[in-house]
């Protein structure tokens, strides 16, 4: 079964940064169209960004300019790199494929940033 692992979530003031990583198995990351979702409380699950089999990225308006998402693919791993952070970026942040296929859904990890 696919699975995903994000890591390196946290409490940070707004205006400053994290790094996420996600970690897939039995899939070859590298292969398939990957992105990072996230879901605040009360709201739905969206695509913040994504990255392309060909490394092309796209970014969700609220995210771009701040978020960028990149793959590692010997670690068959994809970043995403949060800057000048702000209180509505809080929500777990997941990793899954970004076509028409999903997989299922990691545990996410935790970002919350202060005011």
């Amino acid at each position: 079964q696919v699975q995903f692992v994000e890591s390196g979530g946290g409490l940070v003031q707004a205006g400053g940064s994290l790094r996420l990583s996600c970690t897939g198995s039995k899939i070859r990351t590298a292969i398939v169209p990957m992105g990072w979702y996230r879901q605040a409380p009360g709201l739905q699950r969206e695509l913040v960004a994504s990255i392309n089999i060909n490394g092309e990225t796209n970014y969700a308006d609220s995210v771009k300019g701040r978020f960028t998402v990149s793959r590692d693919n010997a670690q068959n791993s994809v970043s995403l790199q949060l800057n000048n952070l702000k209180p509505e970026d809080t929500a777990v942040y997941y990793c899954n494929a970004a076509g028409r296929v999903r997989y299922s859904w990691g545990p996410g990890t935790q970002v919350t940033v202060s005011s």
